[in-house]
């Protein structure tokens, strides 16, 4: 059954369309299959997995106001084990639509439970808002994974967030766990990144991922190709640091499920799934080094 995981975060900016499309592809890449619903109406992680904006498409708002069945709005996201449920500026809609609606919080929990058989994981990418949009999100998942960036700004806000989803446990969902928190846009060189990590490490503990995904060029390249960063350039830091927090995320539903599995690593298989993705789209970056690895330039990718 399918561990179902909102990417949340009301600040914008901090990766969580980065994350939705790179996580998502290095979970298939390791043979569990995934499903990335897109509720942001920017669209954003569609246009990322490679679909440009087609009205003739269907997306989430048909199916969650319009009474579409949810197998109909479902497309293959171009990646093994790989599936996308697309989003677009219609769904600004729904958030209006919804105020009025009977049991306006689950109608996303409705439409989504019936899938969880078919996949190990749904990853969902919320607005950078907390709007009916991703109320629902946060109402149909198991937990809430939230990335940070590593900046001064983005301490002020946790502890606020954390807040609010302790108010929606307690009001929505009981069950909603803390998946983690991720450290994104992470420069070395720089004194700020490491202090702001040390102090959220320190002050939430081993609720932050251990994994944490560098401001990389070819991250923020691979969206305009159309294709995950492990398909752009398998060999960047941002395509290593999502392969490990793909493990680090299967382990923590292992250990959940009562699993008790040794971390072996995985990281040849996805490689390989990878590479062969790459050969096969005919494209990617992966021509002279790393795009300046953890240089100040682009950041970890769109919100």
């Amino acid at each position: 059954m399918a561990r179902i995981i909102a990417i949340a975060n009301q600040k914008g900016g901090v990766g969580k369309t980065t994350t939705a499309v790179n996580l998502g592809a290095s979970l298939a890449a390791s043979e569990q299959r995934t499903l990335v619903i897109d509720c942001d109406p920017q669209g954003n992680t569609t246009s990322a997995l490679g679909f440009p904006r087609d009205p003739a498409r269907r997306t989430l708002y048909q199916a969650l106001m319009l009474g579409e069945p949810i197998e109909r709005v479902i497309i293959d996201a171009q990646v093994e084990g790989l599936d996308l449920i697309p989003s677009d500026k219609n769904l600004v809609g729904a958030a209006v639509e919804l105020v009025s609606a009977d049991e306006r919080e689950y109608k996303l929990k409705a439409l989504i439970n019936p899938l969880r058989e078919k996949y190990k994981f749904i990853l969902i990418d919320c607005p950078p808002s907390l709007d009916l949009l991703t109320l629902n999100a946060l109402a149909a998942s198991d937990s809430v994974l939230v990335p940070i960036q590593c900046e001064y700004l983005a301490l002020e806000g946790v502890s606020e967030l954390l807040d609010t989803l302790m108010r929606l446990r307690r009001s929505i969902n009981p069950s909603l766990a803390i998946e983690g928190i991720l450290l994104t846009m992470y420069d070395d060189r720089t004194t700020l990144s490491k202090q702001v990590a040390s102090d959220l490490r320190s002050f939430f503990g081993g609720q932050v991922f251990e994994s944490v995904i560098p401001r990389n060029v070819r991250l923020a390249e691979a969206p305009s190709h159309g294709m995950p960063v492990i398909f752009y350039d398998i060999h960047s830091k941002g395509a290593e640091s999502y392969i490990q927090l793909a493990k680090e995320v299967i382990a923590n539903a292992q250990k959940r499920a009562g699993t008790r599995t040794e971390r072996t690593d995985s990281g040849p298989g996805i490689a390989a799934s990878a590479a062969a993705g790459a050969g096969a789209s005919g494209t990617g970056g992966n021509n002279g080094d790393d795009g300046g690895g953890n240089s100040g330039g682009p950041g970890s990718g769109t919100d």
